[in-house]
């Protein structure tokens, strides 16, 4: 019930199927300089496509920080200045990117076709 405010790196460990879901009620912010990662273990890596932020407030990405997963945002997100998502965002009311701060959407999966035409 209270904001939540990630000061230090933060590493998911798992397989590719496991799914992360963080619930939050109010705001989020990921301060500057500061990272969200998939650590690789001898059981796999996590997927980013598998991780969910719920959050109910608004969520800040700090200057040259770097999240991993799905935004799920009631209100608003604000990335800062060089800051990066490798995932995707979904929120009410909007999505501000100031200078340097890009999003990438990894493909959650790929269907790949044959000359033939079938698929894989």
């Amino acid at each position: 019930s209270t904001n939540v405010k990630i000061v230090t790196d933060i590493y998911f460990e798992g397989t590719e199927n496991d799914i992360f879901i963080i619930q939050i009620e109010k705001d989020l912010v990921l301060t500057e300089y500061k990272s969200v990662f998939l650590q690789p273990t001898s059981l796999g890596t996590p997927k980013m496509e598998n991780i969910f932020w719920q959050v109910a407030g608004a969520i800040t990405v700090g200057t040259n920080a770097h999240m991993e997963g799905i935004l799920l945002v009631k209100t608003k997100v604000d990335f800062l200045a060089d800051s990066i998502l490798n995932g995707r965002v979904f929120t009410q009311t909007a999505c501000t990117l100031l200078k340097g701060a890009t999003i990438t959407e990894k493909p959650v999966f790929t269907i790949r076709r044959s000359l033939r035409g079938d698929t894989n």
